[in-house]
């Protein structure tokens, strides 16, 4: 996850282009067989920062995308999952009653430039006691080398909507994905490569374990509620989400609410956090850092289609609060990693970010997308005292981003891309920063399945 900021407007500017073959098949070539569905996508290209870090060959994004807190230099590699995240899953659907049918899906996060299955917080681990100069990439990720990122099972009905329970994305995600200019691409896209928005406030809670979602529509109204269990008594640890949207001629509004409880944001430990693991009886190889608070968050999303356009808004309000119930050291959190340093009390006043996007994309010709957007975020001052420069991380700050693309479908399975984003951060989002700015440029291909 990328340290985030609040920002002043900033224009995105996004170019997709899209070719599909006018002699395509109609036949249904798909691999579906008995009513289960194979599945994948392969992502990767080469990558070029102005100031980033080494590419990490378990982060599921390669490179950093948007400037970091260790961005220092000039960095060239080959990245994986720009434009989407590679993968590889089974879906399935099975007729059980009239009109009902038994759901399910299992599907693998991997990076095909280092054949590794995707694990945000192994890069973390990577990185435990090196001061940021030496640093690889390294960010948060509810991706933490999990065998499958959504695992679950459940009904479906046409009437009476979809229930589902396992791992599995969550609401907020979904909407993201939905009404992001960008589509939540990680090279080229803030909200993308970033799972704060997504995740409530905090990319942990961007997929969420034992949870149970369900959602319905009817005619133009359609509503989602989802809740994480914690496997045990009490409210620790906790997700509830619920969204509620409608569609009608073209329009296509969704408003969100997400309460987390014990939310993590995880981070490589300091060298001094490392000496004092053994004590702990625990190890570098799998211990990180981590702030713990409660969050809440609102959002409003929307797009709007018309002639050729597809118009695209934003807007979300997280609020972070220390956690009712403090999480000790030791603690297990994602894919088995035990948090070696824990922040219980970060926030001494409320902490509100905002984030707010809009774009526009426009179908010139049937096989040509142009797309522009912008994506700013924006945090108040939160410590003992008001400030907004970046003498403290909690002082006020900004992130602005801006980014160009073009993706060309040669074939209804295969395309190529090329674009750039240019990002930089201000005020209390630089705070330790050692370039509060870089430009990342991908070029690259994807096969789809």
């Amino acid at each position: 996850m990328k340290p985030i900021a609040a920002a002043p407007v900033l224009l995105t500017c996004t170019l997709r282009v899209l070719a599909a073959s006018a002699t395509e098949p109609t036949t249904n070539d798909s691999l579906t067989f008995h009513g289960v569905t194979l599945y994948g996508t392969v992502d990767i290209g080469l990558q070029y920062e102005t100031h980033g870090a080494p590419i990490s060959d378990y982060f599921s994004g390669g490179g950093g995308e948007i400037v970091g807190k260790n961005s220092n230099r000039s960095t060239f590699g080959a990245t994986p999952s720009n434009l989407s995240q590679s993968r590889i899953g089974l879906a399935g659907t099975e007729p059980v009653l009239e009109a009902w049918s038994a759901v399910f899906k299992l599907e693998t996060f991997f990076n095909p430039h280092s054949g590794e299955l995707s694990d945000g917080l192994k890069s973390l681990t990577q990185n435990n006691g090196r001061p940021l100069a030496q640093q690889s990439t390294n960010l948060d990720s509810s991706v933490a080398g999990q065998i499958f990122q959504q695992s679950y099972v459940g009904l479906s009905s046409p009437s009476f909507g979809t229930l589902t329970f396992g791992r599995q994305n969550t609401l907020l995600a979904d909407g993201i994905a939905k009404y992001d200019p960008n589509l939540a691409s990680q090279a080229f896209s803030v909200i993308g490569v970033s799972g704060t928005a997504a995740g409530g406030g905090d990319t942990e809670d961007r997929r969420l374990s034992s949870s149970l979602k369900y959602s319905v529509s009817h005619r133009h109204i359609h509503f989602g509620a989802m809740y994480k269990f914690n496997g045990a008594s009490g409210s620790a640890n906790t997700v509830a989400e619920a969204e509620v949207g409608y569609d009608v001629q073209g329009l296509s509004v969704d408003a969100y609410y997400v309460h987390a409880r014990d939310a993590i944001a995880h981070s490589a430990l300091s060298a001094g956090q490392v000496a004092a693991l053994p004590s702990y009886g625990l190890s570098s190889s799998n211990s990180v850092a981590g702030v713990v608070s409660d969050n809440t968050a609102f959002a409003v999303m929307a797009l709007y289609s018309v002639n050729k356009f597809v118009l695209y808004a934003g807007w979300e309000r997280l609020r972070y609060s220390n956690p009712h119930t403090p999480l000790p050291i030791g603690y297990d959190t994602e894919g088995g990693y035990k948090l070696g340093a824990v922040n219980n009390t970060a926030f001494p006043h409320a902490k509100i970010l905002q984030a707010y996007w809009a774009g526009v994309r426009y179908k010139p010709l049937p096989m040509l997308d142009l797309v522009a957007a912008y994506y700013g975020y924006r945090q108040n001052s939160y410590g003992t005292t008001n400030c907004s420069t970046d003498a403290a991380a909690t002082c006020s700050g900004e992130l602005d981003a801006a980014s160009l693309e073009a993706d060309v479908r040669l074939t209804k399975r295969f395309d190529v891309y090329a674009g750039t984003m240019y990002s930089r951060v201000h005020g209390g989002l630089a705070s330790g920063y050692l370039q509060t700015n870089d430009i990342s440029t991908t070029i690259g291909v994807r096969f789809s399945f």
